[in-house]
């Protein structure tokens, strides 16, 4: 599969990605998300970013190999058309996903999407992008499983309605509140209750996972050098950096 190139630095900084001149791509803060509504934000998120593998169930029970769909055709006829501008507009400002039809480029004959009304087309490049950003954003990976056999095919799809039907009448909690209590009760911190709400989602998480390498780093550090620890030389040595890339 062809590689989407993220800038990661501008990602981080927080400003709108710019995907093309009609199309621009929102990152929230806690507060955004906040008043939004945890559970809807983060459903719609997993909606827009899935892939077949993520819907096996589904897309079987509508007839569909979901090891044969390609991603960007699952967008266009099923996903894109979930939720209107009012629900999108969190992440995509104005752009209206229910105003796209699906189309054919005559000088390819490759699919695309077109918004006639706004004289807007996303292809599978610009989709892929777009696809490449949100799962940067909230630190998702393209599921990319795909069964060795047929038999194996059945039993995933199988597994996964049962696991589907052992969490519909899961009460939902959320997965911020935790995070946002400890880190504004960490020393390494630098937000407190009230002003925390302003951070980017991105940012947030990054700082959750950072802070957490910087203390495993300490703890290393302090029990190799007191003598009575650990081994330094046999602890790999991107544990002991806290500056290094995050997992």
């Amino acid at each position: 599969m062809e590689a989407y190139k993220v800038d990661e630095l501008l990602l981080y900084r927080g400003e709108d990605i710019v995907i093309n001149d009609k199309i621009k791509l929102h990152i929230p803060t806690l507060d955004e998300i906040c008043k939004y509504g945890e559970q809807a934000y983060y459903s719609m998120v997993y909606n827009f970013t899935s892939v077949g593998a993520d819907l096996k169930w589904q897309l079987d029970k509508i007839g569909v190999d979901y090891t044969k769909i390609n991603d960007f055709e699952l967008f266009y006829t099923l996903l894109s058309k979930q939720y209107s501008k009012e629900k999108t507009f969190i992440l995509f400002g104005e752009l209206d996903w229910m105003n796209f039809e699906h189309g054919t480029n005559t000088a390819n004959q490759e699919a695309l999407m077109y918004d006639r009304k706004n004289n807007i087309i996303v292809d599978e490049y610009t989709y892929n992008l777009i696809m490449s950003y949100l799962r940067n954003i909230h630190n998702l990976k393209r599921n990319s499983q795909l069964p060795a056999n047929e038999t194996t095919k059945k039993i995933l799809i199988e597994d996964a309605y049962d696991e589907y039907l052992a969490n519909k009448t899961t009460e939902y909690h959320s997965q911020l509140l935790p995070l946002i209590s400890a880190m504004t009760n960490s020393s390494g911190f630098k937000y407190n209750h009230n002003n925390v709400w302003a951070l980017k989602i991105n940012v947030f998480m990054d700082c959750v996972k950072r802070i957490a390498k910087i203390q495993n780093s300490r703890l290393l550090l302090q029990s190799g050098y007191s003598g009575y620890g650990i081994d330094l030389k046999k602890i790999d040595q991107k544990q002991l950096d806290w500056t290094g890339e995050l997992d």
